[in-house]
């Protein structure tokens, strides 16, 4: 009875599976035959994408150092402010 009942199930994932894996094989052969073909386009379009990401890390970078700065000018001017005659007290659970 369960052999029934789960054969039409599995026919189908497995039809379902076929159909993806024979789109995929051609959306992947089309997909190389089209690098092949405009292998100059897309050598530039990868250029490009490089030289995008290489300008945002170095922005990425230059904002880091720009607040790192402020913010080691705001820890200098708080220390002496926040951190004298500073004593931490905590209850003792272990005994």
């Amino acid at each position: 009875m369960l052999r029934f009942f789960f054969q039409n199930q599995f026919s189908q994932v497995t039809k379902g599976l076929a159909k993806g894996s024979f789109f995929s094989g051609l959306f992947l052969i089309g997909f190389g035959m089209l690098v092949f073909v405009l292998r100059d386009l897309f050598a530039f379009l990868a250029a490009g994408m490089f030289f995008l990401a290489g300008f945002s890390a170095i922005g990425y970078a230059i904002r880091l150092f720009f607040r790192l700065g402020a913010m080691n000018r705001g820890q200098r001017r708080h220390d002496d402010v926040y951190r004298k005659n500073v004593q931490i007290h905590g209850e003792n659970h272990f005994d």
